[in-house]
């Protein structure tokens, strides 16, 4: 079961920027993730800024941008509804790569918020909406500002 077991965590956010880069697809659910997102910046003290991209597919190019341009961690939302065709694996694949690419690529944590379902009520439970049982955009945001504390201690 999905966030059975979760950690609960909240890293210091103070004086931290995060870029928040979400998908424009599934409007309901993506003001969801990105209240979760901004919800976990105001409680971390962090400041989120938000920019938005068409779909899923185009979230790493603008993850890669923010990550190179100062941010200290960004959030990646999206949200991929299972279809009739390949479609649905091949857009989930390359988001998932390129997101995972810019974090090594680049140093800068990278909160993975995407929703990757076979159906609508599949995402609006995990969207951090009325009556959701997860809130994955307040959970990607908390994630990222904690590798960031981690990566930061980390010497050798």
């Amino acid at each position: 079961m999905s966030g059975a077991g979760a950690p609960e965590i909240l890293p210091t956010g103070n004086g931290r920027t995060v870029a928040i880069i979400a998908a424009s697809w599934h409007e309901e659910i993506m003001n969801g993730l990105i209240n979760g997102a901004e919800r976990a910046c105001a409680a971390t003290g962090a400041t989120g800024v938000l920019y938005r991209v068409p779909g899923t597919f185009e979230l790493a190019l603008a993850a890669q941008k923010a990550a190179t341009a100062g941010y200290d961690a960004v959030i990646a939302l999206g949200v991929v509804i299972r279809g009739d065709t390949p479609h649905f694996d091949y857009v989930c694949s390359a988001a998932t790569d390129g997101l995972n690419r810019v974090a090594l690529d680049t140093g800068v944590p990278v909160g993975f918020g995407l929703l990757t379902v076979d159906d609508e009520a599949q995402a609006v439970a995990r969207a951090g909406v009325a009556g959701s049982k997860e809130d994955k955009g307040f959970e990607a945001t908390v994630a990222a500002l904690a590798l960031l504390e981690t990566v930061e201690s980390i010497r050798l």
